[in-house]
Order: C-alpha cells, then sequence, then structure tokens
C-alpha cells in the first residue's frame, strides 16, 4: 500500500506494473480491495492498473457530512496529478461508474478509455432521494453491519452466495468494515447526482459496458441505455452474475475487459 497528501487527507492506493496506465474505482460500501483479482492479473499482463480507496472508504481518511460524485472524481485527478500520469483508462463499478461518469464530463481530455460496470446515468428520484438519506441517517445510528446483511445478496446472486463462500465474505467483509460516517457522507452526494445521458452521448473514447444478467440494483436495461448513449460503444452481459460481476464470474469479466483494454492499447 501507498499513501498520498491530497486537498488536506491522506489517500491509501496500491499502484501495480507498468504500462498503459488503467485507474479502477470501487462501489460503495467497498474499498479497493473490491479490484485485487483484476489489478493484479492486469498489472502483469503489460497495464499499471491503479486502484484507491475513495475518501470515506478503506484505509483513506474519513470525511463526515455530505460527498458529491463530484468530489471523489476531483481526488481521482488530484491522485492522477500526484502520480505524474495526465491520460488513462478509466474504470469504476456501481457508485464507482458514476464517479467515472462524472470525472469524464469534467475531464474529459484525460480519458483514453471508459468501463462502466453495474452503474446507471440518470439522476435520483424524488424516493430514491428519500431512501439514500434514510439509510444515511440509519447508518450514522446504527453502524453499517445491519445494511451489510440486508443486501449481501443483491451485490452477490443468492446462488453465488451459496458455492462462492469466499466471495460473498469479501464482499460482506468490505461492507461491514466500511466507516458508516464515509458510507453515510457519500450516500447524502449520491441523492443529489447529475443526469448523465447527455454527457454520455459526447463520449469520443472506446467504451465498454459491463452488467451482471441478474443485477436488481442497476439492471441490464440500464446498461442496454448507457450502450445505445455511448458512440461505439460495446456491451457485456455476464451471466450467473448480480451487481459485482467481477468477483462473482471473475473469469468472464476479465476476458472481455481484456478484449477492451487490447483495443483502447
Amino acid at each position: 500500500m501507498s499513501t498520498a497528501e491530497l486537498d488536506g487527507i491522506t489517500v491509501a492506493y496500491d499502484d501495480l506494473g507498468t504500462g498503459l496506465p488503467v485507474v479502477l474505482v470501487h462501489g460503495h460500501p467497498f474499498n479497493r480491495s473490491m479490484w485485487r483479482p483484476q489489478a493484479e492479473r492486469f498489472s502483469q499482463e503489460g497495464y499499471r492498473v491503479i486502484t484507491a480507496d475513495l475518501r470515506g472508504y478503506g484505509e483513506t481518511t474519513v470525511v463526515p457530512g455530505k460527498t458529491g460524485l463530484d468530489v471523489f472524481a476531483a481526488d481521482i485527478a488530484r491522485l492522477a496529478d500526484h502520480l505524474g500520469i495526465e491520460r488513462f483508462v478509466l474504470g469504476g463499478l456501481s457508485m464507482g461508474g458514476q464517479i467515472v461518469m462524472e470525472f469524464h464530463r469534467t475531464y474529459p481530455e484525460r480519458v483514453l478509455g471508459l468501463l462502466l460496470a453495474d452503474t446507471s446515468p440518470q439522476e435520483e428520484t424524488e424516493e430514491g432521494k428519500r431512501v439514500r438519506n434514510e439509510t444515511a441517517d440509519r447508518v450514522l445510528a446504527e453502524g453499517i453491519g445491519w445494511y451489510a446483511d440486508e443486501v449481501l445478496t443483491k451485490m452477490v446472486s443468492p446462488e453465488n452466495v451459496r458455492t462462492m463462500p469466499d466471495v460473498a465474505a469479501h464482499v460482506r467483509r468490505m461492507m461491514r468494515t466500511t466507516p458508516p460516517e464515509g458510507a453515510a457522507a457519500a450516500l447524502r452526494g449520491r441523492a443529489e447526482r447529475p443526469d448523465y445521458r447527455e454527457s454520455l452521448k459526447k463520449v469520443a473514447v472506446p467504451s465498454l459496458v459491463v452488467v451482471g444478467a441478474e443485477d436488481e440494483f442497476t439492471p441490464v436495461s440500464d446498461a442496454e441505455l448507457m450502450r445505445d448513449l455511448i458512440p461505439g460503444s460495446t456491451l457485456a452481459v455476464i451471466e450467473g452474475a448480480a451487481h459485482m460481476p467481477n468477483l462473482e464470474r471473475e473469469a468472464e469479466f476479465d476476458a472481455v475487459f481484456a478484449r477492451f483494454l487490447k483495443e483502447v492499447g
């Protein structure tokens, strides 16, 4: 693990391999270990893979209150500057995908390629805003354990929870060890996220959209929408996976990601 002092916080990150830079952004409520299988593989295959804990998650400084997607995107830009990386492939899953969309909207000239996994571009609904803020309140009051237990079989399909206990344990552990203040701040920020559909129409780099066939949070229809919005993009639906295909179906996910990285390279 390495750390960087950026904008008054300490950011924990891993920087593996050499070659084409690839920055991967974790989802909520996870940490950079979510991308460990991909970081280990692709750093051995000619890529420089950077994964960081977002502010409020993992081993990065917790900032209470409300953290917008624009703040997360600016943190990525600062880390890239710190590492001397001007342009890179950028990928994210779930909330990480929305951070990627915000980064592209703000810094399009820095993006060589986009991976959008199990995410959605629409602005939050009024009901969604209410639920996110109520969930943030409860996480602060009761901790995050109840949330981890409640959503595990949506993050990982029930069948995979049963047949892949190591994956299920990893996902549960990431969720249960996320600081409640960081999780709540991100929930409040996501409740106010903008609509990215117009900015996706302006994407001018190779783009890969991936989704688990059994994803309830961001269904295949959301992935198809992004595929239709982004000029020339590719859609991969991963069978036998829910919200975390990079862990539930690692080989299948890595195969489509490898083809995409070769296209970008």
